[in-house]
């Protein structure tokens, strides 16, 4: 929990927060929000840039500085015995620690009951109110002394399983509750109101991932202990990215070629000794880190990410050096809006930092209208929209406040003081 320390904090050098997370709600969508009158007492959204893969527990463990959950989703690989953990037997029962998966939520006030991540797919109605009127009920409930950091799951379902109109709906409710929750606290408490990633808002249909492999001669299996040309996939929800791992670490580069035809694969990124290796059908580059924070973009046969007009600018400002390094900063500030926002730091993380505790040897960015995941799920969900991939619709957050001006566009690895402080 969040607590004042006597000195300064909620009450003391400032106004006490509501922090209120609402999974999967892209930026279009709040602005589009704002325009119809919702949520008048919030200053314009910025957006907020989630990391790729933009999946809920890297971008939140992101945000808050938080531990790196084991995997990208509850079913993920464990590199130190080769086999697959977690899935369906994680949302069973009641939250025990075993089943948190980031330390960010033993800051939370409140969160849906377990049981509701899996039934907004199948009661998706009754799930978003109940799961708004309880958290408005515990809000009520708290101390009135301290910050309060309450996450809204049903979003998410939502919008996956019937789309942004019914999204709107949740979200006049939503309104409605914070105009009650103003009368109730006064402008002693600042509403943060934030998502963790986007989402792309249109109907998905399936990339054969495990199907193609095989025709290559892979073996696509849970277990990995005989190494050989084994490879194991995490699937588990309808998502637009893919983690791979691989039982001989020789076997990367060919995995990765035999990807690149599938329709659907936007691009594929493995790691080298020297950079990132970024394979596509439009082309293949590379992405290196020199010093401290300096990147570069190399391309091989052609422009997979569309950052020759970035280049151009960078090098004409003199923000490029003469080997095509150039600060995060600076790259952040010539595509923090491109069609892959931040895209050569934020890939380049995606597999030179922890993330995750387990760092796939493989991660592929799926086109925006295709998705990966668990067949079960398919007979449940009609998929109206997804997220997971490098792309803007999915890595377009936002996060709008009642109190303060915020800057135009935040990534996530630097929120954490637009939060907490």
């Amino acid at each position: 929990m969040m607590q004042s320390n006597g000195q300064g904090g909620p009450g003391k050098t400032r106004p006490r927060r509501l922090l209120l997370c609402l999974d999967g709600v892209p930026h279009k969508l709040i602005e589009q929000a704002k325009q119809r009158g919702l949520f008048d007492r919030f200053g314009p959204p910025t957006r907020l840039l989630s990391p790729f893969p933009t999946m809920t527990n890297v971008a939140l463990s992101a945000m808050f500085g938080a531990t790196p959950p084991p995997g990208y989703e509850s079913l993920y690989f464990d590199r130190r015995d080769k086999q697959l953990h977690g899935g369906v037997r994680k949302y069973l029962g009641r939250r025990t620690p075993d089943k948190i998966p980031s330390s960010y939520m033993d800051e939370l006030d409140y969160q849906e009951p377990l049981a509701f991540e899996f039934l907004i797919y199948v009661a998706p109605e009754r799930v978003w109110r109940t799961d708004m009127q309880r958290f408005h009920e515990r809000f009520r409930q708290a101390p009135q002394t301290r910050d309060y950091f309450a996450f809204l799951k049903a979003t998410d379902g939502l919008l996956h399983a019937q789309g942004p109109e019914r999204l709107n709906v949740a979200l006049e409710s939503l309104d409605r509750i914070l105009k009650d929750i103003r009368k109730y606290c006064g402008d002693e408490t600042e509403m943060v109101l934030f998502s963790d990633h986007g989402m792309n808002l249109e109907e998905n249909k399936r990339v054969d991932l495990v199907t193609h492999l095989r025709r290559k001669n892979f073996a696509v299996s849970s277990d990995l202990k005989t190494g050989g040309r084994g490879v194991s996939i995490p699937a588990f929800g309808l998502c637009s990215y893919a983690a791979i791992y691989c039982g001989d670490e020789a076997l990367v580069p060919d995995v990765a070629e035999a990807l690149v035809e599938l329709r659907g694969v936007d691009f594929i990124v493995h790691r080298e000794e020297s950079g990132v290796v970024l394979r596509s059908s439009r082309g293949d580059a590379r992405i290196e880190r020199a010093g401290e924070d300096d990147y570069r973009y190399v391309t091989t046969n052609s422009d997979p990410l569309e950052l020759k007009g970035a280049i151009e600018c960078l090098r004409r400002e003199g923000q490029m050096d003469d080997q095509g390094y150039a600060s995060a900063d600076d790259w952040f500030k010539q595509t923090s809006r491109h069609r892959y926002p931040h895209a050569v730091v934020n890939i380049y993380k995606s597999l030179f930092t922890p993330r995750v505790q387990h760092t796939a040897d493989i991660l592929i960015s799926i086109d925006d209208g295709y998705y990966y995941g668990w067949s079960p799920f398919e007979k449940i969900v009609r998929l109206l929209a997804t997220h997971g991939n490098a792309l803007a619709s999915s890595s377009n957050a936002f996060m709008m406040s009642t109190h303060r001006e915020l800057p135009q566009v935040i990534l996530a690895d630097y929120a954490k003081p637009w939060l907490r402080d």
